[in-house]
This record gives C-alpha cells, sequence and structure tokens, in this order.
C-alpha cells in the first residue's frame, strides 16, 4: 500500500531537519501535516537549532489546528503526539510517524498505522532515495535520536544491507 499522506511528530522533524534528511518527507509524501502543537515544540528548541530555524521556512509542511479528542486524553501524551494521533483518528487515510512507543501504543489501539523515523529511512531505501539505511541511521543517531542496536539492526536487515 502507498503511503503518500502522513502527519508527523516532532521528534522525527526534529532529528531528520538536525542530521539534514528532512528533504525525505516532500519526497516520500504527498501531504505532510504537522499540528500546531508540534510546530510550536519543534520551534521551542534552543538558538541556533537546525529543526527551529528550517521549519518555518519549509514550503512542504501543512500546518493544522487540531482538538485533542477525548479518547486520547487519557493517555496522558504530550499535546505533540496527542494531535498527531487525534488528527490520525479524524482523517484515517492519514499514517502517524511517532517515535515515542507510548504514543505508538496508543496509536495502534486506535488502529492508526504508524511509521518510526528508522521505517521512514527504510521506505527511502527501498524508493531508491538514499544508498544506505545504515549510515542514516547513525546521522539521526547522532542528532539525538536514541535507537537501540537491535532495533538499529533490524532496520539495516529490513533495507537489505
Amino acid at each position: 500500500m502507498q503511503i503518500d499522506k502522513v502527519v508527523v511528530n516532532s521528534s522525527p522533524l526534529i532529528v531528520l531537519f538536525r542530521s539534514g534528511q528532512a528533504d525525505l518527507f516532500p519526497r516520500l509524501f504527498k501531504d505532510i501535516v504537522v499540528p500546531e502543537a508540534v510546530y510550536h515544540e519543534v520551534l521551542a528548541g534552543g538558538e541556533g537549532d537546525a529543526a527551529k530555524i528550517a521549519l518555518p521556512k519549509t514550503p512542504w509542511i501543512i500546518r493544522k489546528q487540531v482538538e485533542i479528542t477525548l479518547p486520547v486524553v487519557a493517555w496522558n501524551l504530550g499535546s505533540g503526539e496527542s494531535e498527531v494521533i487525534s488528527f490520525a483518528v479524524n482523517d484515517s487515510g492519514y499514517r502517524a510517524v511517532i517515535d515515542d512507543m507510548a504514543a505508538r501504543r496508543c496509536a495502534e489501539t486506535f488502529g492508526i498505522r504508524t511509521l518510526g523515523t528508522g521505517a521512514l529511512l527504510v521506505l527511502a531505501k527501498r524508493r531508491g532515495l538514499i544508498d544506505s539505511v545504515a549510515d542514516c541511521l547513525q546521522r539521526v543517531k547522532n542528532a539525538g535520536l536514541w535507537l537501540s542496536d537491535a532495533v538499529v539492526q533490524l532496520l539495516i536487515n529490513e533495507a537489505g544491507e
């Protein structure tokens, strides 16, 4: 199934901007929704943060005001994760791009399909947009994304490297 519409949480945006790989979003997806809470979380980065600087100038994002739905509130997630999941609950055509495990479990409970930053890189490799998942994973790890060695190996294997 072709994934062409995503709603994105702050962590994938931040690490892909910081690692110089955010251009993968518009190359992979047609619609990239960023809820307002996520937008503001990215802008809360420190002085000189690559994501904070780049996001306001990024033409491919679609900013959306999202009301957090009552069932999602019960999960006690951050506002960004809650808005991402609430948006996807109300528009089933969107895949949620989330790295946080609790948020992924919440999304799964509501039948929302998710994609983490690592899986996004595997998808980019499959579509011929990058040469090496291993190299790109190292770049996002250097940019602050924590991934266990087991997950890194799983992603590298999934990419056929």
